[in-house]
């Protein structure tokens, strides 16, 4: 097994607090799933981007999964740690393995996560008219959230030098 580094453990667990946050700070009700909007995907995107497939998918699960618990979504959580997961496994390894754009990498996370809350909510939690509406704003949350993820990458990347925190 490969070992992980205490800088990129503190990094990823400092992405979780962050995403956490970032879903709670703001959020907008979808009446009809009794969900939310919010900006949370921009710190999944972003630290997939960052540090990879495995940091994205556990940021995006965890942190996104926690903020559920903490906001009173508690019956989303578990869908939301596959969910939001996938998002961030999705965006860290199409940019790890393939020459897509970083803009792209994000954009096909949020796709994800809009289509997996689709499927989820269409199979587990209601039935799938209910599901596609909120359908696209749930799409509209991954497109904002994956092109605010694109401004903030390059700026990160910068920061913490090319290799990022790996």
């Amino acid at each position: 097994m490969k070992s992980i580094s205490t800088k990129k453990l503190t990094m990823i667990a400092m992405f979780m607090a962050l995403t956490t946050v970032a879903t709670m700070v703001i959020q907008i009700p979808i009446p009809a799933t009794k969900g939310y909007l919010n900006v949370g995907d921009t710190v999944v995107i972003a630290s997939a981007l960052l540090m990879g497939k495995m940091a994205g998918g556990l940021v995006g699960g965890i942190g996104s999964a926690l903020a559920d618990l903490l906001s009173g979504y508690g019956y989303y959580a578990p869908i939301t740690l596959v969910v939001k997961g996938l998002e961030g496994f999705v965006a860290g390894l199409l940019h790890e393995k393939t020459r897509l754009s970083f803009v792209l990498c994000g954009l096909v996370g949020g796709v994800v996560m809009a289509v997996g809350y689709l499927l989820a909510e269409g199979l587990i939690l209601y039935n799938f008219p209910t599901a596609i509406a909120s359908f696209v704003p749930n799409l509209i949350q991954g497109i904002a959230g994956a092109l605010l993820a694109d401004i903030l990458y390059p700026v990160l990347n910068r920061a913490m030098g090319e290799k990022g925190a790996a």
